[in-house]
C-alpha cells in the first residue's frame, strides 16, 4: 500500500512532458515549412526574372506578353514589380531599336512574401533580382516562344 501512494504523485507527468515537447516540435516543423515556402518563392522570382530576360532578347522589342508570361511564373507579381530595360551603350538606357540594342536587363523589385504562420503574420520583402542578356533576335517572327 505504501508503494501505491508513492506512484500516485507521478501520474500525468508523461502527458505534460509530451505536451511541452510536441509543442516545440510542431513549432519547429512549421518554421521549416515556412522556410521551404520562402525558398520556393525566391527560386520562382529568380526564374521569372531569367525567363523574362530570355523573352525580351528573342521576342519583339517591348513585347506586351513578356510581363504577362513572367507573372504566370509567379502569380503574386504585378507590373509595378517588373522593369525591362533595353541597353544600347554608350547611349542612354531605353533609347534603342531592335537593330541597335546590345542587351536587355530585366529586374524584379519590391516583391513581398507573406508567411502563413498563425498569430504571427510576417511580410518579407525579397531583394531585387536582375538578369542581363545580350541581344539575339528581338523579332517574334523567328521564334515560337513569343507566341
Amino acid at each position: 500500500m505504501n508503494a501505491t501512494r508513492r506512484a500516485r504523485p507521478q501520474r500525468g507527468v508523461a502527458a505534460v512532458e509530451f505536451a511541452i515537447v510536441s509543442g516545440l516540435l510542431c513549432t519547429l516543423l512549421l518554421g521549416v515549412m515556412e522556410m521551404g515556402r520562402l525558398l520556393l518563392t525566391w527560386n520562382a522570382a529568380v526564374e521569372a526574372t531569367r525567363f523574362g530576360a530570355r523573352l525580351a532578347v528573342v521576342c519583339d522589342l517591348n513585347g506586351a506578353n513578356i510581363r504577362t508570361r513572367m507573372i504566370s511564373r509567379l502569380p503574386a507579381l504585378t507590373n509595378a514589380n517588373i522593369t525591362i530595360s533595353y541597353l544600347n551603350p554608350p547611349a542612354a538606357v531605353n533609347s534603342c531599336t531592335a537593330a541597335t540594342c546590345k542587351a536587355v536587363r530585366v529586374s524584379l523589385t519590391g516583391y513581398t512574401h507573406t508567411t502563413h504562420i498563425a498569430f504571427v503574420p510576417l511580410t518579407l520583402t525579397l531583394p531585387a533580382f536582375s538578369t542581363t542578356l545580350r541581344k539575339e533576335f528581338m523579332s517574334s517572327t523567328a521564334n515560337e516562344i513569343c507566341l
